[in-house]
């Protein structure tokens, strides 16, 4: 008998919280009606640049102005003129911005992660780099290694929490029940989609794209284990739709989509997303005390793109900061000699016009545009917002 009513009550709670997802996919974007907040007590972020506050700055060389100046008015460790959709969302969860891991100094007001941490890295992989960062421009802090970071943190700041003997010195370090109930973010596989490119397409579909793909389920299978519950993970973006990318490639006709971005990039990483969903879907199976959220990054940037001057904004590959003079790229915030004259990569008037800040990462203003998108789950395979996302659901 208590067999049958558990199921039954089981049976009455999938039913319920699939009437609240259909009515929320009939009515349009908006939170779920009737499911309370998570209230995440912390969030612990892993990816790349389009999600590291400060990672790779503090590891190898800080980042330089104008970088953050339209927000943090200092370089603030983020590739952006200001805040990231990682800074939106922990605004949004009324959550600090968060500190990076590797920044043992931190900003203005020092480090704490009693609130979570950012493992991310500008510039981070999936796969394991075959090159040095200074080779490559390639992260050594690739997936499985900020993964390792978050196990040595997790447990090096139990041992400190348990061991300390005065409130004071536990203020700064996460209490060891909230990392079950904090938000787990991944957001990662646009520097391995860049890097296949070059890779036969039949290679990239049977082999590469897969790999990739394991690899993020088994983090997200390894995190787990670890005792994180609540998982938003990210799909990539249309790296065709860059500057970086259109203005590189050879393009003869056919080549470009109706917005002026290279049909073939997008078409890894549409196939890349494809993939990734499959296996949230799966891991919703395998994980059973999980709560899996797969986010369509890549159908709001690319919906920005598409319709930039409606929403107000300059589209790519125009971008804000930077500039190529006679042939010559002068980066963000660099000098280069061209003629013989001192060139300096200086930012637009006003980057808030802008959806590219420096031909390869995202002004604040379409970062805070994608957040926006994303956060009360218009973008979400289950419907639900970023605040409901502990609960758990089929999706789709």
């Amino acid at each position: 008998m208590q067999v049958f009513l558990k199921m039954r009550m089981e049976a009455l709670r999938v039913f319920s919280v699939g009437i609240l997802v259909w009515w929320v996919l009939g009515v349009g974007a908006t939170e779920v009606i009737g499911l309370p907040s998570c209230h995440f007590p912390a969030i612990y972020n892993f990816g790349d640049s389009n999600s590291d506050t400060g990672g790779m700055s503090a590891a190898f060389y800080q980042m330089v102005w104008p970088f953050g100046e339209s927000f943090f008015h200092e370089a603030a460790g983020r590739s952006s003129d200001g805040r990231l959709m990682v800074d939106f969302i922990a605004e949004h969860l009324k959550l600090p911005y968060l500190n990076a891991y590797l920044d043992s100094i931190g900003g203005k007001f020092g480090v704490s992660f009693r609130q979570g941490a950012n493992f991310a890295t500008g510039g981070a992989t999936i796969l394991r780099p075959n090159k040095t960062v200074f080779e490559s421009g390639v992260s050594p802090f690739y997936l499985d290694v900020q993964i390792a970071h978050f196990d040595q943190f997790k447990a090096r700041t139990n041992s400190l929490y348990n061991h300390a003997k005065l409130a004071s010195r536990r203020r700064k370090l996460p209490r060891p029940e909230d990392f079950s109930k904090a938000l787990y973010i991944l957001d990662i596989g646009q520097n391995d989609i860049s890097s296949g490119l070059s890779k036969p397409e039949e290679e990239l579909q049977a082999a590469y794209i897969p790999e990739l793909v394991n690899k993020l389920s088994a983090a997200v299978q390894h995190l787990y284990e670890q005792g994180g519950r609540t998982f938003w993970i990210h799909n990539t973006g249309p790296f065709g739709c860059m500057p970086v990318s259109i203005l590189y490639a050879p393009n003869p006709p056919g080549t470009l989509d109706n917005c002026g971005c290279l049909k073939y990039s997008n078409g890894i990483a549409m196939e890349f997303n494809k993939q990734l969903k499959k296996a949230v879907i799966k891991l919703r199976a395998d994980l059973p005390h999980a709560s899996l959220t797969y986010v369509d990054i890549y159908a709001a940037k690319y919906e920005l793109i598409r319709d930039a001057k409606k929403q107000g904004f300059i589209k790519p590959p125009e971008k804000c900061c930077g500039k190529r003079v006679n042939g010559v790229d002068v980066h963000c915030g660099e000098k280069a000699s061209v003629n013989d004259s001192e060139v300096y990569g200086d930012s637009c008037k006003n980057p808030s016009s802008y959806i590219s800040w420096d031909g390869v990462h995202y002004t604040e203003a379409a970062n805070h545009w994608f957040a926006n998108r994303i956060i009360k789950g218009s973008m979400s395979d289950n419907s639900l917002s970023i605040a409901q996302a502990c609960h758990m659901s089929q999706g789709s």
